[in-house]
């Protein structure tokens, strides 16, 4: 006697057990009514598989390592911020100045913090407009092609790059202030970076040559001091960071980069030092 098939019983969605469906996810092969599923490379997928499977797919990235995509770029737009914030506040009151520019005797006793606030610092608006309107021109590309990390320190390091030199070479009397160290190490990273992807870079090397004419012409005709050291030192400091940034190897390209940036750290900080204690010696001295 022949025992009759029992039916099977119609398969519901995982999430829906109220919705009869015959679909099952490629992935996992679970059942998924239409409001589940997801259509993948073969097949449909449930949400869960598809978030899944989107955390194994490498990002891509540019030549230089950053994500390959046009962010908005927020380090240069919220430097530009603090930048207009400062001005604002040592308008409203002149101690901010005087608290945060670089002098070196000032350094020399303990000040340390005025190596980068005095970045942040500037002589009227004339000052801070030419220095915002450069970053805002060079500093968005460079922070897609390197990467928001990156570009923040290559930005920090040039403005440090720029008030080691200051602290090294500038009079005693100097208070020197101003984001033009940082923003040469920006022109500097340009040129190296344009070279690296092949862009045009004579623009650059316009730009670089006019200011640098400034800063040596301006104070000889009678005009405004301007701090040669400060635009020197951002600049080299700039162009050296970018060059370890765009030309590491992709195989040990964080590595590189990393132990470079903390290479120049530690040269500042021995240069820093040094420059201190042959200061104190001579506040001893005399």
């Amino acid at each position: 006697m022949s025992v009759p098939n029992t039916p099977q019983p119609t398969p519901t969605c995982y999430r829906h057990p109220d919705r009869a469906t015959y679909v099952r996810c490629t992935r996992c092969d679970r059942p998924i009514c239409p409001e589940c599923m997801r259509d993948a490379a073969v097949g449909h997928q449930c949400e869960e598989c598809v978030r899944e499977g989107a955390k194994t797919v490498r990002q891509p990235r540019t030549a230089l390592g950053a994500p390959q995509r046009r962010p908005t770029p927020v380090i240069t737009y919220g430097l530009i911020a603090i930048n207009v914030v400062m001005f604002v506040l040592e308008t409203v009151s002149s101690r901010v100045q005087s608290e945060l520019v670089l002098r070196s005797p000032a350094v020399a006793d303990g000040d340390l913090y005025r190596l980068l606030t005095s970045a942040f610092m500037h002589y009227g608006l004339a000052h801070l407009l030419f220095n915002m309107y450069a970053l805002f021109v060079v500093g968005p590309p460079l922070e897609v092609w390197l990467g928001r990390l990156r570009f923040g320190a290559l930005y920090a390091l040039s403005a440090l790059g720029g008030s080691v030199l200051v602290y090294l070479l500038s009079p005693l009397n100097a208070a020197t202030a101003g984001a033009s160290g940082a923003v040469f190490g920006l022109f500097g990273a340009w040129f190296v970076v344009g070279k690296r992807l092949n862009l045009d870079v004579r623009w650059v090397v316009g730009l670089i040559v006019i200011n640098l004419a400034f800063t040596f012409v301006i104070p000889v005709l009678g005009g405004q001091n301007i701090s040669w050291q400060g635009h020197i030192g951002g600049l080299a400091t700039g162009a050296l960071v970018a060059a370890a940034y765009a030309y590491a190897p992709r195989e040990r390209r964080t590595v590189i980069q990393v132990s470079v940036t903390a290479a120049i750290l530690v040269v500042f900080a021995l240069l820093i030092w040094w420059r201190t204690a042959e200061l104190l010696s001579q506040f001893a001295i005399a």
